[in-house]
């Protein structure tokens, strides 16, 4: 009877490891580069060109080319991949929070968001622009004043133009490039800006083509980065060694034609990793 109890103490002992052993046997979201695991990635889902949610559920634009890139140097094939919509006002707190391995979501690199979080890159240069209607009378960034601007929300480009360009702009800041664009197909808004590879990608749409046209201004020089969490090291030099191969293999240039060719995006040339252009003063 003694016996008895003992084995099945131990049986039941045995079956909690086990049961635990299979909880933790589960998809490893990016703890390691063997490609055994998945690896989440933060992109947009609402960026025509960059980062893009087709309806068909795939994903589209040169951020989502980039991230693939860069996944694959770390061991994850394209089906180990799980892209994470973040948007602009929330990307620090998912790196803080975990829930991406890295970012790859039109990130501009500035001194207060390496305060909170390391950057690989940067692996695109672009600059802020303004999206207004064909035949709009505003040439210029002091134009602007008394107009209303559109932006979203956690973005520093109204906030760049409020500040140094126009300051009695009135700022309209929305969740998301979509809604500001089909304000300005309304007449809500006067204009959008963002970056101009940004801005280029929503005017090449079928449904826009010939209703907008980029100012081409360039207010201001962005730097896009690849977010990592603060302190990951590893993984910021993992990923501009990536970075470089895709440069020199010819994969870079080929996912900037595929593309910004249709929209006529002339895009500035690869920049060198860990070289930032500054703004003019």
């Amino acid at each position: 009877m003694q016996l008895r109890k003992v084995t099945a103490a131990s049986a039941a002992v045995l079956a909690l490891a086990l049961s635990a052993t299979a909880c933790g046997s589960g998809d490893k979201d990016d703890s390691g580069s063997s490609g055994g695991g998945k690896i989440k990635i933060g992109i947009k889902f609402d960026q025509p060109g960059l980062g893009l949610k087709k309806p068909d559920g795939t994903y589209a634009g040169f951020d989502v080319d980039v991230a693939t890139y860069v996944a694959k140097q770390l061991g994850y094939a394209p089906d180990k991949i799980e892209w994470v919509e973040t948007k602009s006002a929330d990307r620090e707190n998912a790196l803080a929070r975990g829930d991406v391995k890295f970012i790859a979501a039109t990130y501009s690199i500035t001194d207060e968001r390496k305060a909170k979080v390391d950057f690989a890159g940067p692996y695109l240069l672009a600059h802020q622009d303004l999206l207004v209607k064909t035949g709009s009378d505003i040439a210029k960034g002091t134009d602007l004043n008394g107009k209303k601007l559109c932006s979203v929300t956690g973005s520093t480009s109204a906030q760049n133009v409020q500040k140094s360009i126009a300051p009695k702009a009135q700022l309209k800041e929305l969740s998301s490039y979509s809604e500001c664009i089909a304000g300005l197909q309304s007449g809500a808004v006067d204009a959008v800006t963002t970056d101009d590879s940004i801005l280029a990608g929503f005017a090449s749409q079928e449904q826009y083509k010939g209703k907008f046209k980029l100012a081409g201004l360039k207010l201001s020089n962005e730097n896009y980065g690849v977010g990592v969490k603060k302190g990951d090291t590893a993984t910021v030099d993992k990923i501009n060694k990536a970075l470089e191969k895709m440069v020199s293999d010819g994969s870079w240039q080929k996912a900037v034609e595929a593309n910004f060719g249709p929209a006529d995006y002339k895009n500035e040339p690869a920049p060198k990793i860990g070289v930032i252009v500054p703004n003019a003063s």
